[in-house]
């Protein structure tokens, strides 16, 4: 039979195919984010409490006790955080109207400065405010619509993440040999080493994340009741938890606190509040994010301010928190898996020296003569 030659795609068919590729694989992660970002969460926190599970079921204790007790104790500190943060809210709506009249007193002013500074009408303006008022108002019914199938997906996330981790941990070994099937027994240990080190790298992030989050609650906490800010620890919390999203929940975290200084505070003590920001945000990048949660996950600051945006754009707030986790995953499995290693060094921040020679020229071979 004669040899037939096989015809290699070209490089323009497989970027197409790639390309391609990526874009159906985002379809299905933006249309089944419903589905998708549960269960998502729940894989991550499973990996997390898989440790204490295993505590649990050393001490003798039965393996679904042991993975019910575990979210209960999970289940019981998000509540008592959430309870904390609710009665600190509570007793600041007690003061919005003292605070309403400050902020109407800083718009009046807003207004006269802007009318004085760029010579427009003053009447002009409030004009303009008005009619964007009323255009909101006119949008509010489109917004409540939204704002009720919000809470409605939140309550549906809520009552669906225990139940999806408790079965990811209950069904923990048949999902391994799953695993295990999937591949040749001759590639089993590269798959155990790809396991290991994605539970390292999951464990490691979130409890530094923890730790980082209670580290900066402290901070910020503390330096606003040096100030004397109002409710300084219910916004040192909200400051941690927004900076759980990475590079872009720092921006927001910063607004509550200066806005309530502006309203409540001199404009000398708005400055020493965002210079407390910036202290502790200078202390968590150079310090404690080093320290404790990029021990694991080495992701450059380009990947991972890009993959936050992305995750953003398909999940939301959602998204851009479990960008940096689901990349770092990524990044193991392609460093393991030869064809992608340079895929997993783009991700990565190995920089390479300056004076290496990274490209290498051929050398050009010298005709022999005589």
């Amino acid at each position: 039979m004669p040899n037939q030659s096989v015809t290699r795609p070209s490089l323009s068919v497989k970027i197409s195919l790639i390309l391609v590729g990526l874009v159906a694989f985002f379809f299905i992660l933006y249309m089944g984010r419903g589905i998708i970002i549960p269960l998502v969460f729940a894989l991550l926190i499973a990996i997390l409490l898989n440790p204490l599970v295993n505590l649990l079921c050393n001490a003798k204790i039965n393996r679904i006790i042991a993975i019910a007790l575990s979210l209960l104790l999970t289940i019981a500190l998000f509540v008592s955080l959430l309870s904390f943060i609710i009665w600190q809210a509570t007793s600041f709506s007690d003061t919005f109207a003292n605070l309403e009249g400050k902020v109407n007193d800083l718009y009046n002013q807003a207004i006269e400065w802007i009318a004085q500074t760029f010579k427009i009408n003053a009447q002009d303006i409030r004009a303009w405010a008005s009619d964007t008022q009323q255009k909101i108002i006119n949008n509010g019914n489109a917004f409540i619509g939204q704002t009720i199938n919000t809470i409605g997906g939140i309550l549906a996330f809520v009552f669906l993440l225990p139940v999806y981790v408790f079965m990811i941990l209950f069904y923990k070994n048949l999902l391994l040999e799953f695993i295990a099937r999937l591949f040749p027994q001759a590639q089993h240990h590269h798959v155990v080493e790809i396991l290991g080190e994605t539970k390292i790298v999951i464990q490691s992030y979130l409890l530094g994340l923890l730790l980082e989050m209670v580290i900066i609650a402290v901070l910020n906490s503390m330096g606003f009741l040096l100030v004397g800010l109002q409710y300084a620890v219910l916004l040192g919390i909200i400051g941690a938890l927004l900076n759980l999203i990475p590079y872009i929940g720092g921006l927001i975290a910063i607004t509550l606190p200066m806005i309530l200084a502006m309203v409540t505070k001199t404009p000398t003590d708005v400055v020493i509040v965002g210079g407390i920001y910036l202290f502790v945000q200078f202390i968590d990048n150079n310090f404690i994010v080093p320290a404790i949660v990029a021990s694991r996950v080495r992701l450059n600051a380009l990947v991972s301010i890009v993959v936050v945006l992305l995750g953003g754009v398909i999940w939301g707030v959602s998204g851009m928190f479990l960008a940096i986790p689901l990349t770092a995953l990524v990044k193991v499995i392609f460093d393991r898996v030869p064809p992608l290693q340079p895929w997993g060094y783009l991700l990565g921040d190995d920089m390479p020296p300056i004076t290496k020679q990274i490209f290498r020229p051929r050398k050009k071979r010298v005709p022999k003569t005589g």
